[in-house]
């Protein structure tokens, strides 16, 4: 069997002190329009191969330029901001998704971010 070289990468402000609970359910909000925004064939591959994903932390770094980098690269991506319910302020953005997409493409936009701790 061939594993998929495709993957997903989540990448998460942790300089906002949100709960270990808003993380998550920031990257699971990230995790999806991401995916809703692949092709179907990405959506297939990543899918055959087990869905891999990261969880990076980018502290309090400038995700917007990371949006841009996946664009150039013509990768799936997406962006997201809070309703401002709980935890922070509305409109704060959170985290973003990329991909999924081939491994090496992730890489080139999210390969210098740490995993998250």
């Amino acid at each position: 069997m061939t594993v998929s070289q495709h993957k997903q990468a989540i990448v998460l402000r942790t300089d906002l002190g949100m709960s270990t609970g808003k993380l998550i359910s920031q990257a699971c909000h990230a995790s999806l329009k991401s995916y809703k925004k692949a092709s179907s064939e990405l959506q297939s591959e990543w899918e055959s191969g087990g869905q891999k994903k990261v969880v990076l932390d980018i502290g309090g770094g400038d995700l917007q330029e990371r949006l841009r980098r996946a664009q150039m690269k013509d990768v799936p991506a997406a962006m997201v901001k809070d309703a401002g319910l709980t935890e922070v302020e509305p409109g704060t953005v959170t985290a973003m998704s990329v991909g999924p997409a081939e491994a090496s493409k992730i890489d080139s936009v999210t390969g210098d971010l740490a995993l998250l701790d």
